[in-house]
This record gives C-alpha cells, structure tokens and sequence, in this order.
C-alpha cells in the first residue's frame, strides 16, 4: 500500500454518527447535552471525527432534492440516507436488468462463474460481467458486454472463436486469453499461445505473456510484456493494483459488491493506490485504503460508503 498514516478508529466515528442524529433529531436534553460535551472534551480524535461528520452531513443533506428550512428530524435524516441508498441500489438493479435482457451468461457482485460452451470451449467470468453468445456453422463469437472473462478455446478450424468487446475482435489462434473492459477500453492478455487483436483499421498478433490493449474507434497498441499473474489475479480471488488512481481502484472494487461509493471531493479519485486486496470483503479493502491515504468513509448502509477527508 501507499503512505501510512491513522485514522479515527471504528469506534469513535460510530458514535460521532451517533451523536450527530441525535443532534439533527431535535434539541437535545440537558443530560444529553452534557454527555456530549464530555465526550468531545474526551479526547481530540472525537471533537474532529464529529466536526468532519457534521460537515459532511450539512454537505450532503444540502444537495438532496426538496432541501430547505424545514425542521430535520431524525426521521427524516434517516429517510434521508435510506433514499440515497435506494437510488443507488436501482442503478444497479437497472443495470442487471438490462444485462439480463441481452446476456446468455451473466455474474452479480461479487459472483464468478465457470461454464463449459457447446463446443467444448471454457470460460470463467468475473464478478459483474456478462456475455452474449451467438454459435454458427462459420463462427463462434462471444461478445463481452461488461466486466471481464478468461477463455480457453477449443480447437476448431472451420469455425473461428472470436471474441468482441469495446468495438473490436479478439481472434484466438489455438489459445487462452483474459479480455477485460475498463472505461469503455479493451485489455487483452494472453496466457498461452497467440490471438490475433484488431480495432480501429489496425491489429496485432499478441503473444503468451504479452497484453495489448485498444478503445472504440481507436487503433489497437502495440503487444507489450505483461504481468499474466497480476492480470488475471481476479482468478485467485484477488485484485492487484499498483499505483492506479483510487477512483479506478473503487471502480474494480464496486464489481464484488452490490453499493455506491460516492467522493465528497472528486479530486480524491486521484489519490494513488498501491496494494493487494481480497475481493472477498471489498468493504475491508476500503477501509485499508482509507487508513493508507489518510481518508474517512463511512458507511451509511450496506449499500452506500462516502469517502472525504
């Protein structure tokens, strides 16, 4: 991982929530206002770990649809929060919905799978990925609508296995081969034998242990040396990054769980991250990543973390 630094434990930002709906909820009593007086006079990680939060929640509750004077209840901060919830889970409910429509073979968070194609032909696919099939006497092609998946193709002359994804081909030449889509681009990485890559008027032939790469409309790159084990590290139920942007860190991350991670400051996408993590407990990679960067999430819901300084 990257620079090292602390961060408010576990503990203490629970209770910095606590007290700050009970705030929000109505005028505290006098024994209550005592309590919470002693409590940020406690310690100095209290008195900032309440600051920050407070300001977030002002941050947030200001830019929810229907803001304005009215009395903010504890009710309402809690609807509050459940309704930031529920319109990110819908994205991607909507999502799966759509991948459903047009997939033969599809994964949600956090799931993998392994499937034997009609040709006898193998593919794994990552969590939140999805394939479309279609198998004729002249071809068998495999369109990869999202996420990533690694093929193992069986051999058959008369019938090329081509696999298309962010507006270009992947043709295998005897082989297996790792295709990933990332922001609308196309990875490729070989891990025995040869494909043949085309995209945008170009193509390569990408060796075993190369990786190219291409984007919609746009040539395909040179093959270049690859790390096989980092890239399809996803296949041993790890994720590995080095020194990548924490946006796309959380992107990949987002795949192994159902929820929405949303930066209070957009500028912190682009923090620098380095590590290993497992993509069992995405939830726990986070909170690494916010200790290593000196960060704060918290967790409204299971299904959405907000991350600031």
């Amino acid at each position: 991982m990257t620079e090292k630094k602390s961060a408010a434990p576990h503990g203490v930002r629970e209770a910095a929530i606590d007290w700050w709906l009970k705030q929000t909820g109505g005028r505290l009593t006098k024994k209550e206002r005592s309590a919470f007086e002693a409590w940020l006079a406690e310690d100095e990680a209290h008195r900032d770990a309440y600051a920050k939060l407070a300001a977030l929640g002002d941050f947030m509750t200001s830019r929810w649809p229907g803001a304005g004077p009215q009395r903010k209840s504890r009710r309402r901060r809690r609807r509050l929060a459940a309704a930031v919830s529920a319109a990110a889970l819908a994205v991607f409910l909507y999502d799966d919905i759509s991948l459903r429509l047009w997939s033969d073979l599809l994964t949600g968070p956090g799931e993998t799978r392994q499937a034997t194609l009609s040709d006898g032909s193998r593919i794994e696919l990552d969590a939140r990925s999805a394939v479309a099939l279609s198998y004729t006497e002249t071809q068998r092609r495999v369109t990869l609508l999202e996420g990533e998946a690694w093929f193992e193709v069986a051999p058959d002359a008369s019938r090329p296995f081509v696999v298309e994804a962010a507006g270009g081909t992947t043709t295998a030449l005897g082989t297996s081969f790792d295709v990933a889509v990332e922001n609308g681009r196309a990875h490729v990485t070989v891990t025995s034998h040869s494909v043949r890559v085309a995209s945008g008027g170009g193509e390569v032939i990408v060796e075993e242990g190369e990786q190219s790469a291409y984007g919609a409309r746009e040539a395909v790159k040179p093959a270049q040396p690859a790390n096989v084990d980092r890239a399809t590290a996803w296949r041993r139920g790890r994720l590995v990054f080095e020194d990548r942007p924490l946006g796309d860190v959380v992107r990949a991350l987002g795949r192994y769980h159902r929820g929405f991670v949303y930066f209070v400051d957009p500028a912190l996408r682009a923090r620098r991250v380095t590590g290993v993590f497992n993509v069992v407990d995405p939830i726990a990679a986070l909170d690494e990543i916010e200790t290593s960067l000196g960060l704060h999430a918290t967790h409204i819901t299971r299904y959405l973390t907000i991350i600031y300084e």
